[in-house]
């Protein structure tokens, strides 16, 4: 039996923060296409399944969920797509921009949030919170791979690649409107 869709929050009632991120080190983040990291709070009701949310985004048709998981306690990035996380479960603090860097964003998430990261921003988790587990679900453009790029000496060329990545033609989460389409 197929999973029941996700319904997110009316456009109308949605909060969303944007941050711009400076590069820093080997971390692009924001600095090459100047498109934020958008941060859409309580996208989803706190109770939707990954399945329901799973649902959602390919009904929507922009993007292909491809895992769930947490996140990497190590700082990366993609240079070959950007990134749609959907927090389907538990809590956590996430570090955005390197650990170091002092333009980096720290968020607090939690079930139902929803994070559009752009290419070249580094991202880690810092911690979880609470008991019962941390889980998003992971997706990307479709027709896009994703590769993992953490900063290093040797990666230049992969950088160079973001700067040629088109953006949203349709919001990840509401198609023809929505917060990717403003920025």
């Amino acid at each position: 039996m197929a999973s029941p869709e996700a319904t997110p929050t009316p456009l109308s009632a949605l909060r969303v923060t944007q941050h711009q991120i400076p590069a820093h080190q080997r971390l692009p983040n924001t600095s090459l296409q100047h498109k934020p990291l958008l941060h859409y709070h309580a996208a989803f009701p706190a109770c939707t399944t990954a399945s329901g949310i799973e649902a959602h985004l390919r009904s929507v048709g922009v993007v292909d969920p491809q895992w769930r998981y947490t996140m990497y306690g190590t700082t990366h990035f993609h240079s070959t797509a950007h990134e749609l996380l959907c927090v389907a479960r538990g809590a956590a603090r996430l570090c955005f921009g390197g650990a170091d860097n002092p333009g980096r964003v720290e968020a607090r998430v939690r079930g139902g949030d929803v994070l559009l990261v752009p290419a070249g921003v580094g991202h880690r988790l810092l911690e979880e919170e609470g008991e019962e587990g941390f889980e998003m679900v992971g997706s990307y453009p479709r027709g896009c791979g994703w590769d993992m790029c953490y900063g290093k000496q040797g990666e230049e060329g992969k950088v160079e690649n973001i700067r040629r990545l088109g953006w949203f033609e349709r919001d990840p989460i509401y198609g023809d409107q929505g917060p990717a389409l403003e920025v």
